[in-house]
């Protein structure tokens, strides 16, 4: 039977294409397209990832996505068929005595192995431990910055003038727990949160939740870590970073761009027009009743309008799957997040400068490329 990986390579080459060729015109990575074809899901970030550039993959190819999926979880159970010769085998005829008698010996014979092991062995027996669990890590911050994917136990430590603190992570499910000196921290995706370590009333560590699949702790978690006096900030100041309900931290934001600049924030809109598959997560930023975090596997053709009054926090698996654009104040600006299949995590939000004027700026979040 040809397998998954076969079948994608077949058809790419049945129709004379490179994978350079298939990169550019599906948006995905040729690293990617490689691993498909190779069955190596391994290095993908996630089952999100790997079922939706299946689907790309195989709808560019004209293959049937329901039959690729098929082949891919068959993969990853590593099931087989059963025979038809063994569905179609006709019953039994061996005669009904002998089967009652073949069960009365065996009940006979479990009872006196059950009898023997619990009044002979199992006194003098040790007791047995279960199959061993993974052994939690530990990592140092010896740098500014980390950006480490752990699992659940797993720890980092993080040296603060002459003193050392542990940072653990306690709990994987609807959202990010992790265990501080001054208690559990609870991140949901694309949240930062500043920590204070030692007690002093001023935050030491900046903790970015950069991926992770809910209620999925095998996956584990890619977090980032800042110290609070590392600034990677591009062309925005502290000051400037004061947003118009909650302040926003210089060192988080990097590649800002102004988007529009008014005395006075207003509403806006955020419109996207998909020209591929992608995962797509929003949430409204600084909006108390409208808060909650929106995911959708985006198709091409699909479209997609937010608006929001203060600012957007925005998650894509791949920065040029759709055409973005911001519209308000009578304006249309078109947005640019990043390479092809690149995961990108922004900010769109209103800031407030020195001289009280306000910025729609489109502030990239440290993740680094996954």
């Amino acid at each position: 039977m040809e397998s998954l990986g076969e079948k994608l390579r077949a058809a790419r080459e049945e129709r004379d294409l490179s994978l350079d060729q298939v990169s550019r015109d599906t948006n995905i990575t040729t690293r990617y397209l490689e691993a498909l074809e190779a069955e190596n899901f391994s290095c993908f970030p996630g089952e999100p990832y790997v079922t939706g550039f299946l689907r790309n993959y195989g709808a560019y190819l004209d293959l049937d996505a329901k039959e690729l999926l098929s082949l891919y979880r068959a993969f990853k159970i590593q099931e087989q068929p059963v025979p038809v010769e063994q569905l179609l085998r006709s019953p039994s005829k061996l005669p009904k005595i002998l089967i009652t008698i073949a069960i009365i010996l065996v009940v006979l014979g479990g009872g006196g192995g059950g009898a023997y092991y619990y009044f002979v062995v199992r006194p003098n027996k040790p007791a047995v431990t279960g199959p061993a669990s993974r052994v939690p890590a530990e990592y140092v911050m010896s740098d500014n910055s980390l950006e480490r994917r752990i699992y659940s136990g797993d720890s980092i430590l993080v040296p603060v003038e002459a003193s050392q603190y542990k940072l653990e992570l306690a709990n994987l499910g609807e959202a990010v727990t992790i265990r501080t000196p001054g208690g559990p921290v609870i991140f949901d995706l694309g949240q930062e949160v500043s920590v204070d370590l030692n007690s002093d009333g001023i935050p030491d560590l900046r903790i970015t939740v950069i991926d992770f699949a809910k209620n999925n702790a095998d996956m584990g978690v890619l977090l980032r870590f800042d110290r609070a006096s590392f600034t990677t900030a591009g062309d925005i100041s502290p000051e400037e970073a004061q947003g118009p309900l909650e302040a926003v931290s210089a060192a988080v934001l990097v590649n800002t761009r102004t988007i529009l600049s008014s005395p006075n924030p207003y509403p806006f809109t955020l419109q996207s027009q998909f020209q591929g598959y992608c995962m797509f997560r929003w949430e409204i930023l600084f909006e108390r009743d409208r808060r909650d975090r929106n995911e959708r596997y985006f198709q091409r053709s699909d479209e997609l309008n937010i608006q929001a009054q203060n600012g957007i926090r925005i998650w894509t698996s791949n920065a040029q799957a759709a055409k973005f654009q911001v519209i308000g104040g009578g304006q249309t600006v078109p947005l640019e997040l990043g390479v092809p299949g690149e995961v990108v995590v922004a900010d769109i939000r209103w800031i407030r400068d020195e001289d009280n004027r306000y910025h729609l700026v489109l502030a990239r979040l440290e993740t680094g490329n996954t």
